[in-house]
């Protein structure tokens, strides 16, 4: 059987992938920041630094919250639940805090309750927290990493899938979206070949209860079909 562009073949070869190295790939800052954006970083992000002491209640994990804009809405949705939300991007990230305090005010603005930002690398985080703490995951069109030499990078990985079981609760919801064929391709047989988590068909419109974001208006623009999976957690 020959391969496809992810580097693995129909047989399930992607337990051959090399596990990704401790080290960050992609870039961490774009167009050069703003004043106000660096106020931002410097001002306002640490005062939504995760505690030492995991907060009572659902906790959720958004890994890669690009603008932020599915985050924000997920914490106004749900102000009973608290959402760590990881990011690198550093405009991203300060598209997110834009969001959430006026100009002139990031010192001393109101910040939500239920909202932390990780702005390092999600493995790291997730080797840190403990056992079943996690009640829903969110990994929403990620960089598809489509060379196949680069597919150990792909978050979605055999060597990723016992990390992410051991934080998530039994049941816990593992929500994944992309528009990248790709990637898509390896979603599938990477879950084909593992027994963590219950399988389903992806759905071919955004589920009820999934705020939308800019990648996914993009993506749609463009005329690619994304594709949107649940996985809970066995």
């Amino acid at each position: 059987m020959g391969k496809d562009r992810s580097g693995a073949s129909a047989e399930g070869s992607v337990r051959a992938v090399k596990p990704p190295p401790d080290r960050l790939y992609g870039r961490a800052r774009g167009h050069k920041l703003r004043p106000r954006q660096q106020r931002l970083l410097d001002v306002t992000l640490p005062r939504l630094a995760l505690p030492g002491k995991l907060p009572p209640g659902p906790l959720w994990l958004e890994i890669g919250f690009g603008g932020g804009e599915h985050a924000l809405a997920q914490i106004r949705g749900h102000p009973q639940v608290t959402l760590i939300a990881c990011e690198v991007f550093e405009n991203g990230i300060c598209s997110l805090l834009s969001a959430l305090v006026p100009d002139g005010e990031e010192a001393d603005a109101p910040l939500p309750a239920n909202l932390y930002l990780w702005p390092d690398d999600a493995r790291v985080l997730l080797r840190t927290l403990p056992d079943a703490c996690i009640d829903r995951l969110f990994l929403l069109f990620p960089d598809p990493w489509p060379k196949a030499r680069h597919a150990k990078r792909r978050f979605v990985h055999p060597t990723m899938l016992t990390l992410l079981a051991r934080v998530l609760r039994q049941g816990a919801e593992w929500r994944v979206a992309s528009d990248d064929p790709t990637y898509q391709a390896w979603v599938r047989e990477v879950m084909a070949t593992q027994r963590l988590f219950d399988l389903g068909e992806p759905e071919t419109a955004r589920p009820e209860g999934w705020p939308p974001t800019r990648y996914e208006a993009k993506a749609l623009r463009a005329g690619r079909q994304p594709l949107y999976w649940l996985f809970r957690r066995r």
